[in-house]
C-alpha cells in the first residue's frame, strides 16, 4: 500500500460496556478496536486510513457459535429505532455498503473510528416503554 490506502475491520461495539454471553469474544473484540486506533497513528503518515465498522448482529454461520445470539437479536429488534432485523437483506446490505464507502475515497479523512451500523441501538439506554403503562 505504497500509494496509501484504507483499511476496515468488522466489529461488535464492547468499547463500554460487557455483554452477556459474550465472554471472551467481548476482550478480543475492544482489544481489536484497540488496535484499530494504533494503527490509525502509526499508518497515517503513510496515508492508509484505519477503520472499524460496528454491525448489529446478523444472522450469519458464524453468529450460529454464539450462544444466546436468538436473546441478543431480539432484544436489538425491539430497541433499535430504525428496526434492525439481523436476518434481513437490508441490514446485511447497510453493513456492506458502510464497508464500501470507508474503503473509497468518500472518507478520505476519516481514521481511527468505530463507525456504527447497527440501527442506532447504540445510542438507546433501554428498550423503548410504553408511558401509557408506567405508574406516575
Amino acid at each position: 500500500m505504497d500509494q496509501g490506502g484504507s483499511i476496515i475491520t468488522l466489529d461488535f461495539d464492547n468499547s463500554t460496556q460487557a455483554w452477556p454471553l459474550y465472554d471472551w469474544m467481548g476482550v478480543c473484540k475492544a482489544g481489536l478496536v484497540s488496535c484499530v486506533r494504533y494503527l490509525a497513528r502509526d499508518l497515517g503518515p503513510k496515508k492508509i486510513r484505519v477503520n472499524a465498522v460496528a454491525a448489529g448482529p446478523l444472522a450469519t454461520i458464524a453468529a450460529k457459535g454464539i450462544p444466546g445470539f436468538k436473546h441478543l437479536e431480539n432484544k436489538w429488534t425491539r430497541q433499535s429505532p430504525l428496526a434492525w432485523d439481523a436476518r434481513g437483506d437490508q441490514c446485511h446490505a447497510a453493513v456492506a455498503k458502510t464497508s464500501c464507502a470507508l474503503l473509497s475515497d468518500y472518507f478520505a479523512f476519516t481514521t481511527g473510528e468505530t463507525v456504527h451500523v447497527d440501527g442506532g441501538y447504540h445510542a438507546i439506554g433501554a428498550e423503548p416503554v410504553d408511558s401509557a403503562t408506567v405508574a406516575p
